[in-house]
């Protein structure tokens, strides 16, 4: 018997659940290749924070304007007594500067920068390694169980992910070299927004939480967003650059982070973040469908291991003895 993670959270059909995960891993897939595209006409030290500001003002717009659906024990009632927004606690001010600093400010800005510098596939493997390192923190804060079959099949995900990048090989060449290891950075702050947002996922409503989220993160971009946009030739972005910011901004940053909080109150950190392994295959499969790419069999072998390794980390019940 499974345990949902918040118990007086209603759970949600599994159809819907599952079907808005499959949606967020979809959009993230599609970053890879709105920011390749934005690269053109912007670079990643301009595109990164003109995407915060911008997804801040739209979280903006989603917070004043939709109504609350999934009202928390801490909600207040409107005029019309249903549940307004949840109301930001100061004792949470440290928890969302750090959220703001990890999940934004660090994992998007990394990503882009990241990712300029590196090649998609590298990129893709780097951030697979991200549901590990998740698990693992939250087994250190003991959020979680670390049981042999969840272990299982994170390194069984991990190596299937490994399997589609080795197809043509990983190199230490200084170009790779520099984005891997900003990609890293980038994975490894987002496991730590990840690990943070579980703490107090219980008691905001997903939009409440997500508003305040990039208030934090905008606050501390906005001077780089000032002096990169002061230094910006506002003329010569092409309309390329601007919609692939304008995906990056709405449905990379807002649509896919609220999906992400809100799937996450009704999920373990580690499980929900096991999905991310379908972005490497799902963008190679794009590659194939779109650029006429050749199925290998590193494709179809990596995607079997990648969906068995998730299975297993979502399904396996949790008697199995603590590693």
């Amino acid at each position: 018997m499974r345990l949902h993670p918040h118990p007086h959270l209603p759970r949600p059909r599994p159809a819907l659940l599952y079907g808005m995960i499959a949606l967020m891993v979809l959009i993230w897939t599609g970053n890879f290749i709105a920011a390749k595209i934005a690269f053109r006409y912007l670079d990643p030290i301009t595109l990164a924070p003109l995407r915060v500001e911008l997804a801040a003002l739209i979280m903006l717009a989603v917070f004043v304007s939709v109504p609350n659906p999934e009202p928390s024990g801490r909600d207040r009632p409107g005029p019309d007594g249903k549940s307004s927004r949840t109301p930001f606690d100061r004792k949470d001010f440290w928890t969302y500067f750090l959220l703001g600093l990890f999940g934004v400010a660090g994992n998007q800005m990394l990503f882009l920068i990241g990712l300029n510098y590196t090649t998609v596939g590298h990129s893709s493997l780097i951030i697979g390694a991200g549901p590990i390192t998740i698990l693992l923190l939250a087994r250190a804060q003991r959020l979680e169980l670390l049981t042999v079959s969840k272990l299982f099949g994170m390194v069984l995900s991990f190596s299937g992910v490994a399997l589609l990048a080795l197809e043509k090989g990983i190199s230490l060449h200084t170009g790779n070299l520099k984005g891997d290891l900003i990609t890293l950075s980038g994975s490894l702050s987002f496991a730590c927004y990840t690990i943070l947002s579980k703490k107090i996922a219980p008691r905001y409503d997903t939009i409440s939480m997500n508003f305040y989220l990039y208030v934090a993160g905008a606050a501390i971009v906005l001077p780089l967003a000032i002096w990169r946009g002061l230094r910006l030739d506002w003329a010569a972005v092409g309309w390329q650059g601007w919609l692939g910011l304008l995906y990056l901004a709405v449905f990379g940053s807002v649509v896919a982070y609220l999906i992400f909080f809100w799937a996450l109150r009704h999920l373990a950190a580690s499980r929900l973040a096991a999905f991310t392994y379908f972005q490497p295959i799902l963008a190679t499969l794009l590659g194939v469908a779109v650029l006429g790419e050749e199925l290998t069999h590193n494709l179809l072998g990596g995607g079997a291991l990648v969906l068995v390794g998730v299975y297993l980390a979502e399904r396996m019940p949790r008697r199995a003895r603590v590693a």
